[in-house]
């Protein structure tokens, strides 16, 4: 159910690592938690982050909620289309419904993240 290619933080935030960079989204078990998305705010390209700051809000017809930085570094992108299409965000969480893109700051930060095994059981466990 969860995409093999990238970690998982305890936050239910994704990383999917290339090049020196991480594209950072929520999953489908949060998104459905949160129900329908309506606004998602986002960091500017060019904020550094750390591990656990807050890296923005998702909004949702329940509740707005933080998103937790799950690695280091400096924010390289964002993605805009969700300015205009937050609901990507429960349509296609692990793909077109990204937030940010990170150029990561200390690789060591991914191993302590959850592989997709480790996540499900995490998400089954409750």
């Amino acid at each position: 159910m969860y995409p093999n290619d990238r970690r998982y933080s305890k936050e239910h935030e994704w990383v999917l690592a290339a090049n020196g960079e991480v594209t950072v989204g929520i999953t489908d078990f949060a998104q459905d938690q949160l129900g329908d998305i309506v606004y998602v705010e986002l960091p500017e390209a060019g904020t550094q982050i750390r591990v656990g700051d807050v890296l923005g809000t998702i909004e949702s017809v329940k509740a707005v909620s933080e998103i937790y930085a799950p690695v280091s570094g400096k924010v390289v992108a964002v993605n805009s289309e969700l300015d205009a299409r937050p609901e990507l965000v429960n349509s296609h969480p692990h793909s077109e419904g990204w937030y940010c893109k990170i150029e990561l700051a200390e690789r060591s930060e991914l191993d302590a993240l959850m592989e997709a095994g480790a996540y499900e059981e995490l998400v089954r466990a409750g």
